[in-house]
Order: structure tokens, then sequence, then C-alpha cells
């Protein structure tokens, strides 16, 4: 189902992915930097969790701006939130690359604001904690805030996130955490050898199982 969210004076184009059962959770989903919500890994993944009972919506949000980022994600739970049509007791939010630094923006935020329980968890495909070479300037300040449970799935050859640099933040975050290493992948979740799909199956199983530990999703 295809919407447009009011954003200031625009409008975010978005799409619901919309299971056969009436779905009491949902997953928030935006992209990285480039691209937009039709990158591949987030159409497979909403199509992957529909199918599995989770409702999703992924909205595309261009700008490279974190501030500007964060703060239409921010828009976007508000409208799921007030929805009328798909009335849900909590949603998580999720992003790829730049997209979950702004996903993890948006809970710091929102927690500091009110503390309904509507968001229940981040998902961070791909999290950017470092610019490549530069790990010495950790882009961890967010994730130090968040008491929501959090999932990583990062490339264990990803060139923006360091497996001991996001090991140690991890150690350090207080919220319940889970860092899973797809082997061999970069940012882009290229793995030599592998297909697309085959890397994607792998993701969506292990977003979708963490997904059901913090929710007893109603099983098929």
């Amino acid at each position: 189902v295809k919407v447009k969210i009011p954003f200031g004076n625009k409008y975010l184009d978005a799409i619901f992915s919309v299971p056969e059962k009436k779905s009491r959770y949902g997953v928030i989903l935006t992209h990285g930097a480039g691209g937009d919500m039709n990158f591949p890994h987030l159409v497979s993944l909403a199509a992957y969790l529909a199918s599995h009972g989770v409702l999703c919506l992924r909205f595309t949000c261009k700008g490279l701006n974190i501030a500007y980022r964060t703060k239409a994600f921010k828009t976007v739970v508000e409208y799921v939130k007030l929805s009328e049509d798909y009335k849900l007791l909590g949603v998580f939010l999720a992003g790829r690359s730049m997209g979950s630094r702004a996903a993890a923006s948006v809970i710091r935020h929102l927690s500091q604001e009110d503390d309904d329980d509507f968001i229940q968890g981040l998902v961070c495909l791909s999290y950017p904690l470092h610019r490549p070479k530069l790990q010495s300037k950790l882009r961890d300040e967010d994730l130090l805030f968040i008491r929501c449970p959090v999932l990583f799935l990062s490339g264990s050859a990803d060139e923006m996130c360091e497996k001991q640099l996001l090991e140690g933040v991890a150690s350090k975050m207080k919220a319940p955490k889970k860092i899973y290493w797809i082997d061999k992948a970069n940012h882009g979740m290229a793995v030599k050898g592998r297909t697309t799909d085959d890397v994607m199956e792998e993701i969506n199983a292990q977003v979708f199982s963490w997904l059901r530990e913090n929710i007893e999703l109603e099983h098929k």
C-alpha cells in the first residue's frame, strides 16, 4: 500500500507491506545515504517480514544531513502511531547504514521526551560506526543512551564498522543487544561467492527471529 506522509511542506514516499493477518507490531525501515526505499535489501526484508506476519513500512528520505533524516524518521513514527488503518501496539525502528543512525537518534530523542512503550527496539543493518579508515571518531553517542533492545547486523569485513570497535561499543551499552556478523560481508553486505539473495535470506531470517524473541508473535 503506497502512502504519502506529510513532512513540513512536502511529503515522504512510503510503502506498507501488509501481512494477511492483522499485525500487532510493525517495523519502520529506511535506507542509507544513497538510494531510496526501493533499495533491494529493504524490499527483500519488508516482503519477508510481511509474509511472516509483521507489518512493515519503508520510506524514502533523501538528504545527507543526519538531523534532517532523524526529523523525518520521527514524523513517520508519529504517523504510524496515529494510524487508524493499522492500530499497532508497538514498532521496531530499522535502518540501513545512515538510516540506522537516524533510527538510533530518533529513539534517543523520543526516550527523553516520553516514556510510552511504542518503540520496542532497534535494528541496525550495516551501522556506520566510523568513516572508512577513520576509526578514531566513533558515531556511538546515541547508542549509549538507548535502553530498548538493539540488533546489529554487520559484515565482518565492513570498512565502516570494525568488528572489535562495535563489540567495544556494545559492551558499554545499557540496552539488551545482539550482534550478528555476516561472514566476510562488506558495508554493502556483498560477500564474494554468495548471491545477494542468499545473503539477504540469512539477514531476513536473523531479523525475524530476533523480533520474535522480543515480541511473542502469533505464529502462523
